[in-house]
């Protein structure tokens, strides 16, 4: 399966090439399985999330090479601005069929998987390759990750109080909605140009990363743009296969929707995050790992979900943020959460496990959720 020789992109490892090869078959046969008769749907779901997780390490490797040219700060918003192109087209097929639990909890589900399990795990695989057990990162980026956060919850709040209380306010929920989306995207596009512009300097070392500074890039910038580009319109045809499938899956599995959207499309759809922050960390680069996690639950809270919003406005069914109950109790709590373990830039094994423990009792609660 591994490309060799002339075969085999110039930069590229044999294990990324073979690795390459199979995400190239598994997306073949992924389509075959949706146009195909003789495939369960079942089979295809499977297949389209295997694809779907293929063409987010594509999306990863070569934003990460693009990336290691501008420093920690820039790597970790184009990560995790190409990282979301699946979760944001699961989000709008999902609308599109009509799907708005899958949809709407998918959106919750990509935030609180990024900010409760693969944050989590990243602590944790940080923080026993640290000297004395504790990972060290700037403060900054976690910081305003919980305020953009906090921002999106006011507007979730704020609906979900107008709703339990039928004020009058209730019956613009959509009109709410779109104002707010617009308010929020106008703070995240405030915060990521102040962002950029006080970022690392390129080649200077970060904290934890010692003073040999950031890999040189190993794929040329018209190879790792070329990866991008096919992973990304990939990545639009493979989410409307996943899509297709899930809901008949569903009902043979016998899970909920919420389960599905919350757990199963979030985990799938944030491949990215899940693969390379916790390599990061366990590589011993806690910043890029921060950076990458952290610019994700703010982008997907701040500048997604908003994004969504008005996006859906184009769909057969429209995306708002008026959410359940529960999940309004839970993105709060995470908010809160994250501000208390990595607002001190520090990290221990014991607040990782905290972190993956909530996002479990969180997924529970989700099964139950019919």
């Amino acid at each position: 399966m591994a490309l060799a020789g002339p075969l085999r992109p110039r930069g590229l490892s044999r294990a990324e090439a073979a690795l390459l090869a199979c995400v190239l078959v598994t997306t073949a046969v992924a389509g075959v399985a949706r146009y195909t008769a003789g495939f369960s749907d079942t089979v295809a779901f499977v297949l389209a999330g295997i694809a779907l997780a293929g063409l987010a390490w594509i999306v990863s490797l070569s934003t990460e090479q693009i990336g290691q040219r501008f420093g920690p700060s820039s790597t970790g918003v184009l990560q995790s601005t190409v990282g979301n192109l699946p979760e944001f087209f699961v989000v709008v097929f999902a609308l599109q069929a009509r799907d708005t639990i899958v949809a709407e909890t998918a959106i919750l589900g990509s935030i609180l998987v990024n900010a409760l399990l693969v944050l989590g795990l990243v602590l944790i695989a940080g923080s026993l390759r640290a000297p004395g057990g504790t990972m060290r990162f700037s403060a900054r980026l976690p910081n305003d990750t919980a305020t953009l956060l906090l921002v999106a919850c006011f507007i979730i709040v704020l609906l979900g109080l107008v709703d339990a209380t039928h004020d009058p306010a209730s019956h613009h929920t959509r009109a709410i909605s779109v104002v707010g989306a617009i308010a929020i995207l106008v703070v995240y596009g405030v915060w990521l140009a102040q962002y950029l512009r006080s970022g690392t300097v390129p080649g200077r070392p970060t904290a934890g990363e010692g003073r040999a500074g950031p890999e040189p890039p190993r794929l040329g910038m018209r190879l790792a743009f070329g990866l991008l580009a096919g992973a990304g319109v990939g990545s639009a045809f493979v989410s409307d296969w996943f899509v297709h499938a899930l809901e008949p899956t569903i009902r043979t599995m016998h899970i909920s929707q919420a389960f599905a959207g919350l757990v199963i499309v979030a985990i799938a759809g944030n491949a990215v995050e899940n693969v390379a922050g916790i390599f990061l960390a366990a590589k011993g680069k806690p910043d890029l790992a921060i950076s990458i996690v952290k610019n994700s639950v703010a982008q997907v809270a701040a500048f997604l979900y908003p994004t969504l919003v008005l996006v859906s406005l184009l769909t057969a069914t429209q995306l708002t943020f008026a959410i359940p109950p529960v999940y309004i109790g839970a993105l709060f709590g995470t908010a809160v959460l994250i501000w208390q373990i990595t607002g001190d830039g520090e990290g221990t094994p014991f607040e990782g496990v905290a972190l993956v423990a909530t996002f479990v009792i969180l997924a529970t609660v989700a099964g139950f959720e019919h």
